[in-house]
């Protein structure tokens, strides 16, 4: 019979916990604690489920995001394929609802293949993946508006299931996410293809010595996260019906912000999942609190913008001392 527990045998497994997962989750808890102080409509069950079926497209974009950062590369081309992804699906299916499954699956792997080709570019040329992606972005935005300025296409009524629909009282779109997550997450964890990740992020060319195929490392992160950045525009179509020719705006530089604020460090080989997923969950709760204060759209961008600057440059000092 063992006897008790001490203090001192748990320290440990204390210390392992990342310093960024508990400060994050301390916000975290800090934006619930005051959205139920400032409105009672806040620290509701319906409120954070209908907050967990919003927070998906950005879930997904911010997946793939700590995938690639993870690397030690960046995607600024996510929202280009957000976009593209968007008008593609809904333009196929034009609400001919027996064309849905078969446009769903050409267009993520349509995503899977620009963010591929990103990879491509990028170990091939020797070119900085930022430069790579935002020239992507550029692309993909500009076939866009050649193709439409104003939102076109159309999905079957049904399709709308995806963002609005639900299963077993949970948003079918958040349950995708999460199961998204703990996919990424077993694979980091627990596969050999995980341990390579962090292995190229954290020094390429030791990687690659130790006989790690880091090229191929590499265009795979970016075909994951063109996939997920595709799967994200399905889900913007599935909310509204239509191919919005501007919906991936903004996501591509929100997608950063929960993968720092979660502790992955920029420049790769540190962070994981979990990290992000709070990360998400707080940026979405403090965007659904904000917007119960009447506080304007582009004063949230502010305030996000202000959170990456501070997040960056904790972890910048925290590398330094390390």
């Amino acid at each position: 019979m063992s006897g008790p527990v001490s203090l001192s045998s748990l320290m440990p497994k204390w210390r392992s916990v990342d310093p960024a997962l508990i400060a994050v989750s301390a916000l975290l808890l800090a934006v619930v604690a005051t959205g139920a102080v400032t409105s009672e409509r806040f620290a509701t069950t319906l409120n954070f489920l209908s907050v967990l079926e919003q927070s998906a497209a950005l879930g997904f974009v911010s997946l793939g995001q700590t995938l690639v950062v993870l690397a030690g590369g960046i995607d600024l081309s996510v929202g280009g394929i957000v976009t593209g992804s968007a008008v593609l699906l809904a333009g196929l299916v034009n609400g001919h609802s027996n064309l849905m499954i078969p446009a769903l699956i050409a267009v993520l792997l349509c995503g899977a293949a620009v963010g591929a080709l990103n990879g491509v570019i990028a170990v091939r040329t020797g070119v900085h993946p930022l430069i790579v992606t935002l020239g992507m972005a550029s692309i993909l935005n500009g076939l866009v508006l050649l193709y439409t300025l104003q939102p076109a296409g159309k999905v079957p009524a049904w399709f709308q299931d995806f963002a609005f629909g639900r299963f077993l009282g949970l948003p079918i779109a958040g349950i995708v996410m999460l199961a998204a997550f703990s996919a990424v997450g077993f694979l980091l964890l627990k596969l050999p293809i995980g341990r390579s990740i962090y292995a190229v992020g954290g020094n390429y060319d030791a990687a690659r010595l130790s006989g790690i195929r880091a090229d191929r490392v590499t265009i795979l992160v970016y075909a994951a996260s063109g996939f997920l950045a595709a799967l994200a525009g399905a889900y913007y179509v599935s909310r509204t019906g239509i191919g919005d020719p501007r919906v991936g705006e903004p996501i591509a530089l929100a997608s950063i912000t929960p993968v720092v604020v979660g502790g992955t460090v920029l420049g790769g080989g540190r962070g994981g999942v979990t990290g992000t997923l709070v990360g998400v969950f707080l940026i979405s709760l403090l965007n659904n609190l904000l917007n119960y204060m009447n506080v304007s759209t582009f004063l949230q961008w502010v305030i996000q913008g202000l959170i990456i600057i501070a997040s960056v440059s904790v972890f910048v000092n925290r590398t330094k001392r390390l």
